[in-house]
């Protein structure tokens, strides 16, 4: 089985790969649950280079299909019926689903262009009900969060494990944007890195996906966390699908072998700067067509714009303090001109509404995108005239 892949040195070159016949053989067959031997000690040498944790720490690797499949294995393993968790707000929406499916009170921490907010989480948490069942775990996207686009500062990344200490919660670092990293300033480092000060290590599960940085059909992911935890979601999955698709971690153990390290963190590099082309133009477009239409605050890792319609114009009678509702906008209005977003309400846990409007600058031209935010920007006139 042949393939190519592109020179992390040299784009501009192809790197002809094959499996061999014994590979193939093996991608053919079952495997271990946790993943293949190779691909289990690739992420154990990765995690010492970008984290700094080695073997022996107390934390166990696990392969995945995809990292929401071992987030949802790593959520069922932690909470029970009924149980409270800690979201930060707005959410990814991909875990709301999971966490209503066991009936979970979803108590939301707020976030602003700092990440999440270490004084939201201690208020929740010093004003917590006596008598009411403690928070297990936090959910938290780190780094060019999916939908604000925000990244954690140290400082609170800090707090929030100080804080996981002192109320005996675990932190579910879904990181998936890690590597799509293109900010100023040095990148902070990760909660599972930074528990290495702490007192004690172990409560940070750690999630990874080489979605966005290798392919997203792939469907490979890993976790990184406390073996005991670690071993339960093995076991969740050697009841549930076995494994892993055994040729997809041979293909990209392949891959990765070829590439070395150093190939890795080359490659994720020219990826990372690659979305901050794509983020430079959709911002340039939102300045273009939006100035004083709408607020944002620029991204600095992953894909994805956060922002909020001014539905008010500012001559406007209407006094309330009501921001007013993107969701029939970008429902109706916005997709009646061809434009494709989502309205905030959809990662909010509790539904309400709200005039934030998430966008991803993945896929499109800058000719589209110039386009698509010329048509938003008709969209928001006609709203503030219907106002």
């Amino acid at each position: 089985m042949a393939f190519t892949t592109r020179d992390p040195n040299d784009p501009s070159k192809e790197i002809p790969l094959s499996l061999t016949d014994s590979e193939l053989a093996t991608g053919l067959q079952y495997g271990a649950t946790a993943g293949f031997d190779g691909l289990v000690a690739w992420v154990y040498g990765l995690q010492e280079l970008a984290h700094g944790r080695k073997g022996g720490e107390g934390w166990i690797p696990s392969i995945g299909a995809g990292s929401q499949d071992l987030i949802y294995k790593a959520v069922n393993a932690i909470l029970d019926h009924g149980d409270v968790v800690l979201v930060e707000s707005p959410v990814y929406a991909g875990v709301i689903p999971m966490f209503r499916s066991l009936h979970c009170e979803q108590i939301e921490v707020e976030t602003d262009a700092n990440g999440i907010s270490s004084q939201s989480l201690r208020s929740i948490l010093e004003s917590w009900p006596v008598g009411k069942p403690k928070p297990k775990c936090l959910y938290t996207v780190p780094y060019g969060c999916n939908p604000t686009g925000m990244t954690a500062i140290l400082e609170r990344r800090k707090e929030v494990l100080q804080l996981a200490r002192e109320y005996n919660f675990l932190i579910l670092e879904d990181d998936p944007y890690y590597y799509l990293y293109y900010g100023k300033a040095t990148r902070p480092p990760s909660y599972f890195t930074l528990e290495l000060d702490e007192p004690e290590v172990g409560r940070v599960l750690r999630f990874d996906s080489l979605s966005k940085i290798l392919s997203a059909g792939i469907r490979i992911g890993f976790t990184s966390g406390p073996e005991p935890l670690v071993q339960a979601m093995n076991r969740h999955t050697a009841t549930a699908n076995l494994q892993a698709s055994s040729i997809a971690q041979a293909i990209t153990l392949k891959l990765l072998t070829s590439w070395g390290y150093e190939g890795f963190f080359k490659h994720t590099h020219a990826v990372s700067q690659f979305y901050k082309g794509k983020r430079d133009v959709f911002e340039r477009m939102l300045h273009k067509h939006l100035e004083g239409l709408a607020e944002w605050t620029s991204p600095e890792a992953g894909m994805f714009v956060w922002f909020k319609l001014l539905l008010k114009a500012p001559n406007s009678t209407n006094d309330g303090d009501d921001d007013g509702d993107s969701e029939s906008i970008i429902r109706k209005n916005a997709l009646q001109k061809g434009v494709l977003a989502l309205p905030g309400t959809v990662f909010l846990p509790n539904g309400r509404k709200t005039a934030y409007v998430r966008a991803s600058f993945s896929l499109l031209s800058e000719t589209d995108v110039d386009e698509a935010v010329r048509r938003l920007k008709e969209v928001i006139l006609e709203a503030r005239r219907d106002l």
